[in-house]
């Protein structure tokens, strides 16, 4: 099967026939938990897109695909009846975080206000079995306050590292390979039944088919998900006095990428034997299972959504600053603005380039551009900007870099049709809902500045590098993976 807008003449998508029976063992494997009956059994039929394109070849090993089969309802399900059964060492505390890009896709769909969806969402998962439900914005305050500090830090080593600029949003990442392990062929997953159809994200494309020429330019600071993880697995688990494998942390997402950069070793805990997430389900895997058990948002009772810190509740959404994603552009713009030029930027103008999703914002002082950022969503803006980068040509301080064209409220995850392309009525009216949705600056979270020295012991300490940061390198590569085009 070829995707109609591959340009290899040979696309590895195609069944490789010698590998398929020893691949179908080793994944079929991987299904024996699932035995038991369960209170989930549909999955939605998966669909080879154009997106697809970068998860295959050298993209995934059959470990990873048999890891990935296990991140869907049926997963969460599994928990869920282990907590019912009478051998309470196999129970587990199970914590659900929420994006806040799934939010406004909850509250279009079901014709709810954001604060309505949130808490209908909250006791939705509760009415399962879920203990938890905590919201992931604190995760991305975290993650936009160390990616503002280091992009600062990068601009005053400018002309000592070759490297330092440009820097290069991490939030849209997937994961690295793990092991040498046979490849699985994303064609042999689909006809196994394994429901998703992954967009690969920035990061894996950088990992697996550029060169550390990229890499080295990609900001440390984790993604909101993962340092949610460190949340939920550290600082709740240590307030909470549980071990960390005690407890089964879900992630709802808008986007399948989100599985893959679950599985990475960076974001694992040998010592308890425990990934920071466990599992990630996308909003429309959540919307399945409203339909499987007949519920409608509407008709579920309001609970508020919990918070990392004891009995205190949630209040009513808010957001960062950025019209579809969590707004690292706005944040550190405004951030690199004051720090490094005295400047207060209080609005920013893009200006649209090449198209909508290609867009440009520059800082002026006393006649002179001393910061030009820029938005690249979508694979063609991406691999445009790499080629500017590569031959020397590369104007940009920043970019903020998401592989879904129109941001993170476009994730493949949730607002599809049927045939899996965007629901653009339905996307119009999350932007909407975002929109109106207020601003908090992370700055501004007391929260945050008492964790920083409660839990991480100093805004410069060892535990902030461990806790909030990762590296990104590049894997080995082939020949072909450099000439695919956009």
């Amino acid at each position: 099967m070829k995707c109609e807008n591959c340009t290899k003449k040979e696309c590895s998508k195609k069944q490789k026939n010698d590998d398929t029976q020893s691949t179908s063992v080793d994944v079929l494997s991987s299904n024996d938990g699932f035995e038991e009956k369960n209170e989930f059994h549909t999955l939605a039929n998966a669909k080879i897109l154009l997106s697809d394109c970068l998860a295959c070849d050298n993209c995934m090993t059959s470990e990873e695909g048999a890891r990935v089969f296990q991140q869907n309802q049926k997963e969460l399900f599994h928990i869920l009846n282990l907590n019912k059964k009478c051998d309470t060492s196999k129970h587990k505390v199970l914590a659900v975080s929420i994006c806040p890009q799934s939010l406004p896709y909850f509250a279009a769909k079901f014709s709810l206000s954001v604060n309505d969806a949130a808490k209908r969402l909250c006791g939705f998962l509760k009415s399962l079995g879920v203990h938890y439900v905590f919201d992931t914005t604190i995760a991305a305050d975290f993650s936009i306050l160390e990616s503002q500090r280091e992009f600062v830090q990068r601009y005053q080593r400018r002309n000592q590292e070759e490297h330092a600029l440009p820097m290069f949003a991490s939030a849209c990442p997937v994961p690295k390979a793990t092991h040498s392990h046979r490849r699985l062929d994303l064609t042999l997953l689909h006809s196994l039944g394994i429901s998703f159809s992954i967009h690969a994200g920035w990061i894996r494309y950088a990992e697996r088919v550029l060169t550390n020429l990229v890499t080295s330019h990609i900001c440390t600071a984790k993604s909101p998900q993962q340092i949610m993880g460190s949340l939920v697995k550290g600082y709740f688990a240590r307030q909470q006095n549980l071990s960390p494998d005690k407890i089964f942390h879900v992630i709802v997402a808008p986007c399948y990428d989100k599985k893959l950069e679950a599985l990475r070793e960076d974001f694992y805990t040998a010592l308890y034997n425990s990934q920071e997430v466990d599992c990630v389900l996308t909003s429309g895997e959540i919307v399945q299972i409203m339909e499987q058990k007949n519920v409608s948002m509407k008709d579920v009772a309001e609970i508020a959504v919990d918070s990392l810190f004891g009995e205190i509740k949630e209040g009513d959404v808010v957001r960062h600053e950025g019209k579809r994603s969590d707004g690292y552009l706005e944040h550190i713009f405004k951030h690199a603005a004051k720090e490094l030029f005295g400047m207060d930027v209080k609005e920013i103008t893009y200006k649209a380039l090449k198209n909508k999703d290609f867009q440009e914002v520059t800082l002026e002082k006393d006649g002179e551009t001393v910061l030009r950022f820029a938005a690249a969503y979508g694979f063609r803006n991406i691999q445009n900007m790499v080629l500017k980068l590569k031959k020397g040509k590369f104007l940009y301080h920043f970019v903020e870099v998401l592989a879904c064209p129109g941001g993170c409220l476009n994730g493949k995850g949730q607002a599809q049709t049927e045939d899996g392309k965007p629901d653009k009525a339905l996307l119009n009216q999350m932007e909407e809902v975002y929109a109106a949705i207020p601003v908090r600056l992370p700055e501004t979270n007391a929260h945050i500045q008492k964790m920083y020295q409660d839990w991480l012991e100093g805004m410069d300490s060892k535990k902030v590098q461990e806790t909030l940061h990762t590296k990104y390198s590049a894997v080995n590569q082939t020949a072909s993976n450099l000439d695919i085009k956009w």
